[in-house]
């Protein structure tokens, strides 16, 4: 006789997780990231529906920020019968011009697969754009200040963070405060610096995927170069250790290269669905495949 699922809840959970899993390979944004961004935002929950916007899916998209990153991303995912039907108006304002087929494509929302590679595509483009912004590495709270207060508020408040951490928070984002008071103010009401909201943010991350079942922060600098790939650069090739350049993840690298080895082993030589390393780990991530494989 089969086995019975004495716990529906798990399996969701399980899915939900192997999605966000894949999400993090394909894309080399940190695992516990993006679990941690999921939980807080849906608790896990591909059909969670916001009650005061369009915000939708495990991530909260709402529908122009969905159709435009569906409609950068999506052909590189398997979704270029979505990506090539949003038009960009003169207004700027994404459409889709056959209802059915909007439908269907705000509906991806829901779909954990879909969801997660959007969300991590979309954490990719800010984690480039804050990198540069500010010539550090970014941190899963400098992803998060960019999901709640868009690019360009986080770039400001991140900058502003740099130099004055006890500058008052809502002095500087007066609607996000209006909009978010519990966030910007103490239940006292006083107002939080932008030390201490970026803080609660760092926590909220880290609860939130130590609550998915993630073994490390959520709140971390994304990348750099870890022991893992220390030692595979000593055991590989002693004397010859791979290096990453400006802008490179040498651990974002060394995972596609891992990854790709795993699929190639488990699935033959089909290559036509090879992941993709990020284009500025390119390099680097092709070195390190040949370390691995070799």
């Amino acid at each position: 006789m089969g086995s019975i699922n004495l716990n529906p809840t798990a399996a969701i959970n399980g899915t939900v997780q192997s999605a966000i899993a894949l999400a993090s390979r394909r894309t080399g944004i940190d695992f516990n990231y993006l679990l941690g961004q999921a939980q807080v935002e849906s608790g896990l929950r591909a059909d969670a529906r916001a009650n005061t916007s369009s915000a939708t899916g495990l991530y909260q998209f709402i529908e122009q920020s969905w159709l435009a990153v569906v409609k950068k991303h999506g052909e590189e995912h398997g979704m270029s019968w979505a990506s090539n039907s949003i038009q960009r108006g003169v207004n700027g304002r994404l459409t889709v011009e056959d209802p059915a087929t909007r439908r269907a494509i705000l509906a991806l929302r829901n779909d954990p697969t879909a969801s997660s590679l959007m969300a991590a595509e979309h954490a990719a483009d800010n984690k480039a754009s804050i990198e540069g912004s500010l010539g550090r590495a970014a941190t899963g709270t400098d992803l998060y200040m960019a999901h709640f207060l868009g690019l360009g508020g986080a770039r400001k408040f991140l900058r502003n963070l740099a130099e004055s951490p006890d500058r008052i928070g809502a002095a500087m984002f007066p609607a996000a405060a209006n909009a978010n008071r519990s966030i910007f103010y103490a239940p006292g009401g006083q107002p939080r610096t932008l030390g201490e909201i970026y803080d609660r943010f760092a926590a909220k991350l880290d609860k939130g995927a130590a609550a998915g079942g993630a073994t490390g922060l959520a709140s971390a600098t994304l990348g750099g170069i870890t022991k893992a790939a220390f030692d595979l650069a000593d055991t590989n090739s002693p004397g010859t250790e791979i290096i990453a350049g400006n802008g490179e993840s040498q651990s974002g690298a060394t995972r596609w290269a891992q990854a790709t080895i795993n699929q190639l082993n488990g699935g033959g030589r089909n290559t036509a669905g090879l992941l993709r390393p990020l284009p500025e780990n390119a390099r680097l991530a092709y070195l390190m495949l040949a370390r691995l494989a070799g």
